[in-house]
């Protein structure tokens, strides 16, 4: 519910449905989240008065990368720092191994949550469109330094 509850409006906005991007984490189900768990995906979750507010994945593929996938936040809870303390959690994990490289995908027309991410420290990769999807995937990439 967290997950899909946090980016309806983000599937609204970008006219996402069923149909066109099944995979949107807006349509995501109790059995995705076991199934990323199942793979060894982790997840996040961040609190205010005992209740979630938020989560994060965290996908770690090989030694030296990881992604971070599904950040969602309650919309009523947006904007008061929730959704960079799950990101700076997700750094600080990654930090702790051996990853050198933090990545992510966003919906490559949303440009605010770019320049957001961008505030964080991550930099822009390339961009591509894919057949099956309704928009373009704008990847990115947060470099984590020794020490």
């Amino acid at each position: 519910m967290l997950v899909s509850e946090s980016n309806k409006d983000v599937a609204v906005r970008f006219g996402l449905n069923a149909e066109n991007c099944p995979k949107h984490p807006s349509f995501c189900t109790e059995g995705w989240v076991e199934a990323d768990l199942a793979r060894g995906e982790k997840y996040f979750v961040i609190e205010e008065n005992a209740v979630p507010i938020g989560c994060v994945a965290y996908e770690n593929p090989s030694a030296e990368r990881a992604y971070l996938n599904r950040l969602s936040v309650l919309p009523r809870h947006r904007n008061r720092g929730a959704g960079a303390r799950l990101v700076q959690h997700v750094i600080q994990h990654a930090r702790s191994t051996s990853i050198q490289t933090i990545s992510i995908g966003v919906i490559g027309e949303h440009t605010e949550l770019q320049r957001w991410y961008r505030k964080l420290g991550f930099t822009d990769g390339e961009t591509k469109r894919f057949p099956h999807l309704p928009f373009s995937v704008k990847y990115m990439s947060y470099a984590l330094q020794d020490g």
